[in-house]
């Protein structure tokens, strides 16, 4: 680990989602080995929800209140609101945290911002504070927006879904590969988000834009854009997974709740590559028609499983609903949450079913688990594409005529990655490859430590 040094001090915002804070955390963590202090800042609604904040010099914590803070009880749809609150109170938060700083004579060097906190990067423009874009999913997904607003918005939301889409140093897309929110309405809250990232990077020429993949992975996303110098720095995920050589860094930056242990014990039980992992996320909410076909493909497999089911906003227990829950019971486990790198890198697992947010994708990359690829919206759906078409380290289930995705679907797929067919074992060997690439990537030598040590340097140090 470098000195800290008393003149290179970050403050770091992030929006309050778990798939958010968890990359930035392993982020602040490598800063602060190079010797960069870091404030690390979001709303009470995060923080109030953490139970393992690493203690460590030269990382310390600034929660503000965003209105809410862990109380906002609308839905998905009325997600503007708190949005809007979160930006009105961080704002306000922010100008009075840089002045003060700067009273007491240690400045802020560069405020880093992060996907979906755009207004930052445009309020840091405006009190004359120097800031860095940190884009936690695929650069792929970036190019998309970075393609939709600069003249692409009329052709990708018009697109024949039927036709695949041609973007210069993208694989080829169709309409269900592209981010949900593309078509979504134009005063979207999360559009006009990626709007402002996009209006910022084209404001700068040349920005260095600091993303969570790593070279070998996304090599032509990375610098197909010739105004902006993308950067891979990731996989975002604690060092001990990567490299094994800090086991004190196990934890996946802010857990959520205490971890109880005894999934941990029942997969050490089961005989290795055997186990179904199953997880959809912090954010996503499963329709009960999906949940119940997942079961029951589940059911037909007969193969053991460990399947992180959330209770509902206001308690509901879905397992509680499903036809088949007792014949579930005889199969497998059901928790409501776990360290899923440590889950994934356990030796008992086969395959991962996942919604494919990125950091799902790229902890199931590190750890060389192949993947049946369930996804939702946002980024998701071009994460499965990736997954399917281009790293080919998984299968997607497709939805019948009428949208909906059948048991023997989710069967059909789970068994072509677990299975002895050529199918699975290409797969299996694909998964394995990219894990050791992901690892080289974050080695003394590898590209994303490179990058990170030479962003460090050049633009936090002015070496």
């Amino acid at each position: 680990m470098e000195i800290l040094k008393d003149d290179c001090h970050v403050l770091i915002i992030t929006f309050p989602g778990q798939g958010n804070i968890n990359p930035c955390i392993q982020f602040s963590k490598r800063l602060v080995k190079l010797g960069v202090n870091v404030t690390f800042s979001t709303s009470l609604t995060a923080f109030n929800r953490i139970t393992n904040l690493p203690t460590i010099e030269g990382l310390t914590f600034a929660p503000f209140s965003d209105g809410f803070d862990g109380n906002f009880k609308g839905s998905m749809n009325n997600f503007h609101e708190f949005n809007n609150s979160f930006r009105t109170h961080g704002s306000e938060f922010m100008i009075n945290l840089v002045k003060t700083r700067a009273k007491e004579g240690n400045p802020f060097k560069r405020i880093i911002y992060t996907t979906l906190t755009g207004w930052v990067g445009l309020l840091a423009t405006s009190i004359n504070v120097p800031s860095t874009f940190l884009w936690i999913q695929p650069a792929t997904v970036l190019d998309i927006y970075y393609y939709f607003f600069n003249g692409y918005e009329d052709t990708i939301k018009n697109f024949p879904k039927d036709k695949f889409l041609e973007l210069r140093g993208l694989p080829l897309l169709s309409p269900r590969d592209l981010p949900s929110f593309v078509f979504a309405d134009s005063n979207d809250w999360t559009l006009l988000s990626m709007k402002d990232h996009v209006e910022l990077m084209d404001s700068e020429i040349n920005q260095r834009v600091l993303v969570n993949t790593f070279d070998a992975l996304e090599p032509d996303a990375l610098s197909v854009l010739k105004n902006v110098n993308m950067v891979g720095i990731g996989p975002l995920i604690p060092s001990a997974f990567l490299d094994g050589n800090d086991s004190s860094d196990t934890s996946f930056g802010a857990d959520m709740r205490q971890d109880s242990r005894d999934y941990i014990e029942w997969l050490d039980s089961k005989a290795k590559e055997s186990v179904i992992y199953i997880a959809f996320g912090s954010y996503s909410m499963i329709p009960n028609q999906l949940m119940e076909e997942i079961a029951q493909g589940l059911v037909l497999c007969k193969r053991p499983f460990l399947w992180v089911i959330r209770e509902g906003q206001n308690g509901e227990k879905p397992f509680e609903k499903l036809s088949c829950k007792e014949e579930l019971e005889e199969l497998g486990k059901t928790v409501s949450w776990c360290s899923q790198v440590e889950v994934l890198q356990h030796p008992s697992l086969a395959c991962f079913l996942t919604h494919c947010g990125w950091n799902s994708t790229i902890e199931s990359l590190a750890s060389g688990v192949p993947v049946v690829a369930c996804p939702l919206w946002t980024d998701q759906l071009c994460n499965a594409k990736l997954i399917q078409d281009v790293w080919k380290t998984g299968v997607r289930v497709n939805a019948n005529d009428e949208g909906v995705i059948e048991r023997n679907e989710f069967e059909r797929c789970i068994e072509i990655v677990v299975g002895d067919g050529e199918k699975g074992k290409e797969l299996r060997k694909n998964a394995k490859k990219w894990r050791n690439l992901a690892k080289d990537s974050m080695k003394e030598d590898g590209s994303s430590n490179v990058n990170l040590k030479a962003y460090v340097h050049e633009v936090l140090l002015g070496e």
